[in-house]
């Protein structure tokens, strides 16, 4: 993965590079901050995988990267507001550094240099680039709110939760890979393979997340197990556990989201969700999604290795259980 590791080097560079405005202070060193803070680059890095995959320079395919780089973080701004998230990535929220206010006028500010690193590409396929842009901008929000009326509802199917994280999660992806494709001028099929590979590959990366939630050890997780359960968030574990149980079992449920101690809550879960099948169905899941977008991927038509982005595909969805 030393590939991996250069384009990480390299992004980071670039958005060292960007030369922010030093004044108003309140409003650009939220953005210095929030952009420094120490990150997978995934998105990026699949931009410039699926240039490379089609024949294109990273120098030419950089400032889509970017883009796709500083709309994330401006979402991510944004969403820690409204979960009134005090940590991001080990540190303080930037509405908690500074306040809500500023923290929304920055996010705002960030989505503007998004479409400036656009505008930088070449023009012949600028329109194309916006377009798509713009629909998977929408596309976010529009997840984003889904995801908010879930924490308001009591029963969310599994279709209905799929549809949330492929549009507040994995249609980025597919667009951090589309790009790369458009900047090459493949052709159409490909692109559409590319774009389906990421939207699968981010929704088996999500259900693993969930299932990880539960399941994986928390010291190479890296965050509080159970905390799902603990949040009474609708996850793919969760509804599973609904759409198995019979009547009797949907009654412990309920009674297991109004239990107050935090362990004895996960204790509880871990054991109604072994009851139900719940850890092999949604690995199940999972891996239907992961051969999806395999499957999208082998159909790619290249003459280029096609193994960094196999190889960057299995270490995402091959995190510590």
């Amino acid at each position: 993965m030393n590939k991996i590791s250069s384009y990480i080097s390299f992004i980071e560079r670039e958005i060292e590079a960007l030369h922010l405005p030093k004044a108003p202070e309140n409003l650009y060193d939220p953005l210095r901050y929030f952009l420094q803070l120490e990150g997978k680059k995934i998105r990026p890095i699949l931009t410039l995988l699926s240039g490379e995959l089609f024949g294109e320079k990273k120098e030419n395919v950089k400032h889509a990267a970017l883009a796709i780089e500083i709309f994330h973080n401006f979402t991510l701004i944004h969403d820690d507001i409204m979960d009134k998230a005090p940590l991001r990535r080990g540190q303080p929220t930037v509405h908690r550094k500074w306040d809500d206010n500023i923290a929304i006028l920055s996010g705002d500010v960030m989505l503007v240099k998004a479409y400036q690193q656009l505008s930088k590409t070449n023009s012949d396929v600028l329109p194309e680039l916006i377009e798509l842009f713009n629909t998977t901008a929408i596309e976010v929000c529009e997840g984003q709110q889904m995801d908010m009326d879930f924490e308001k509802m009591t029963n969310v199917s599994q279709d209905e939760y799929i549809k949330m994280i492929r549009l507040k999660t994995s249609v980025l992806l597919g667009c951090a890979l589309k790009m790369g494709g458009i900047i090459c001028k493949t052709s159409d099929e490909n692109c559409r393979l590319i774009y389906d590979f990421g939207v699968n590959l981010g929704i088996a990366f999500q259900i693993q997340d969930d299932w990880l939630d539960l399941y994986g050890d928390q010291t190479k997780v890296g965050k509080q197990t159970g905390g799902d359960i603990i949040a009474n968030k609708n996850t793919l574990l969760s509804i599973v556990a609904k759409e198995n149980a019979n009547q009797h079992q949907l009654s412990e449920l309920q009674t297991m989201r109004k239990l107050a101690n935090p362990l004895e809550k996960v204790k509880k879960a871990k054991s109604l969700f072994d009851q139900l099948n719940v850890k092999e169905n949604c690995l199940e899941v999972m891996k239907d999604y992961h051969s999806k977008a395999m499957d999208s991927l082998s159909k790619i038509q290249t003459k280029n290795d096609k193994s960094t982005l196999i190889g960057l595909t299995s270490s995402l969805l091959n995190r510590e259980f």
